[in-house]
């Protein structure tokens, strides 16, 4: 017969090594607690954990599941079953759990914490809100939790209140160096790079090892144009995570943007290992493509990334055509008419898989073809341009609709995209100045609901034709040759600059301060596209200049600004 008593004391001294952090000797007792009775929930639920700790999941499952079948009554068990449950990524299965628990016992606050956490994890951030919120009105002295609301205030785009949430952990925990990782993260939200930086270093100054504050203080660095600098910063993040693939990323974007190719374009290909990577790496069976004559067979290449990302890669399609190959390219679907038109020599495609098609033997994805072809400056030489084609009855008949005497400038000023667009893009008003100059017909190559644009362009004083017949959105070759009707584009950094660019249509594009890595620095021309010329933000956020020039350019074509 089992005496209670010993297995109770010797529980208690167990919990006691446990808390402690003495695991080996709490594991032997709750083992001898066990073999003197297999059936002692606590040991069970507690020998559990101890496996939790050290990563055994399943096995630490599948003792609090015995424990719980022991002795339902056991709140702490189904809460801890959730944290392992959450730990293997069974998410709704743990939030399950959390919730019978807190019906039960409402007041623990650690469970609203996970439950938060969970919601977090499943992107459901208002219900994850409510949760830290409830977890503080418990314990209203965790930095932890203020430091999860701050960072779900923060992904919800709410970076002021997340601040100030992260101010109040800090309150609580001085030295809590994610808080000041995640303030610098927030400020760098909010352009206030020079305050990003301070953070990140005081994160480092507590976490000399922090290897993700190495990387983002190289970001902020790299979007103040300090290249060297950042450069500094990530090859230290890689010192500590040699397979931080994207502190490797971040260094192949400076690298590309201060004209570092042939190293840049080896580091480039890192991107596949990135979780900002938008595009998957598509397992073919088929090698990569190192640039060489293939002894037979046809050589696959596959469009990556954007649309514009497409279209500027797609310059290196004839290098890759003068190879001696035979080429397929795989694209997206919209751009399939312009690239058939432009490329005759070689078979497009759309959605295509080779991994059964024995003619196919070697394959490229776009973004790779520059390291092969472009790894010095003066390679860029060897660009064909203009390399797209448009449409020509469609391009004519454009032209003849908008043919009134003046020239036509097509204008287009807004990006949606969620990482980079509020920068990139220019509000309409700013530019309203430019339709003081004679004889110029602006016209709409902006995306999005034509009566908007119409209503846009009225509230900003711009008088720009929306041409009702376009929707790039919805077919891209006919918006080709709407851009190959215009005498000029204006263009922030967007699909509209590398369309425009690859047709050789005279092209200005108005460039944020640290701008995209393919734009590189300090000069007005691209060495993608022949006919672009680049107005580049003197100081972050001075579109003003940037409007400036832009009158200063067009007087110098002629176009004065009337008396």
């Amino acid at each position: 017969m089992v005496n209670p008593t010993v297995t109770q004391d010797m529980l208690r001294d167990a919990l006691g090594h446990h808390r402690a952090g003495r695991l080996p000797e709490a594991e032997r007792l709750y083992q001898r607690i066990l073999a003197i009775d297999p059936r002692q929930a606590d040991g069970l639920h507690l020998l559990g954990m101890i496996e939790y700790e050290a990563g055994h999941y399943e096995s630490a499952t599948d003792l609090i599941r015995k424990a719980i079948a022991i002795n339902r009554q056991g709140i702490s068990y189904y809460a801890n079953l959730g944290t392992v449950l959450q730990a293997q990524g069974k998410l709704d299965e743990a939030k399950i759990l959390y919730k019978q628990v807190l019906a039960l016992k409402p007041n623990l606050a650690e469970v609203h914490v996970n439950l938060g956490n969970v919601h977090q994890a499943q992107g459901e951030l208002a219900e994850s809100v409510e949760c830290y919120k409830r977890a503080l009105a418990l314990q209203p002295e965790s930095a932890e939790t203020h430091n999860n609301l701050g960072a779900v205030l923060q992904k919800q785009e709410k970076i002021e209140d997340a601040i100030a949430c992260y101010q109040r952990a800090l309150v609580f925990k001085p030295d809590y160096v994610e808080v000041y990782y995640n303030l610098g993260n927030a400020r760098k939200d909010q352009d206030k790079f020079a305050e990003a930086v301070e953070y990140y270093r005081q994160a480092l100054t507590l976490k000399p090892d922090y290897a993700e504050a190495y990387y983002n203080l190289g970001n902020v660095l790299r979007a103040q144009g300090k290249l060297d600098d950042a450069l500094v910063e990530y090859a230290q993040a890689l010192s500590l995570r040699p397979e931080y693939a994207r502190a490797r990323f971040g260094q192949a974007l400076a690298q590309l943007l201060n004209a570092g190719f042939e190293v840049g374009w080896r580091n480039y290909e890192s991107r596949w290992q990135t979780p900002d990577h938008d595009t998957p790496l598509r397992a073919y069976p088929q090698p990569l493509w190192s640039g060489q004559r293939l002894g037979s067979g046809s050589l696959l290449i596959w469009g990556e990334q954007g649309i514009g990302d497409e279209i500027m890669f797609a310059g290196l399609i004839p290098d890759a055509i003068r190879s001696g190959n035979r080429c397929i390219l795989d694209c997206d679907s919209r751009l399939k008419p312009i690239f058939e038109r432009s490329f005759p020599g070689i078979s497009v495609v759309s959605g295509y898989d080779p991994a059964g098609d024995p003619e196919i033997v070697s394959q490229l994805p776009s973004g790779s073809l520059p390291g092969l072809f472009r790894a010095t400056g003066a390679a860029f030489a060897d660009t064909t341009s203009p390399y797209l084609v448009p449409n020509p009855t469609a391009r004519e008949r454009l032209r003849a609709r908008y043919a009134d005497g003046r020239k036509v400038i097509g204008l287009a000023w807004h990006t949606n995209n969620r990482k980079t667009g509020r920068e990139r893009s220019i509000d309409l008003s700013l530019l309203a100045p430019l339709s003081a100059l004679p004889g110029i017909r602006w016209v709409s190559l902006q995306y999005g609901d034509h009566s908007e644009l119409e209503q846009k362009a009225d509230a900003a004083g711009m008088p720009i034709l929306v041409d009702r017949s376009v929707d790039q959105l919805l077919d891209l070759d006919v918006f080709a040759a709407q851009i190959a009707a215009m005498d000029l584009v204006i263009t922030i950094d967007n699909s509209t600059a590398h369309l425009a660019g690859a047709l050789g249509v005279p092209v200005w594009v108005l460039l944020k301060f640290a701008p995209d890595w393919r734009w590189l620095l300090d000069r007005s021309d691209s060495p993608w596209y022949p006919t672009m010329r680049l107005f580049r933000q003197p100081k972050p956020g001075d579109w003003q200049s940037v409007v400036q020039r832009l009158q200063n350019a067009m007087a110098a074509l002629g176009l004065q600004e009337s008396a």
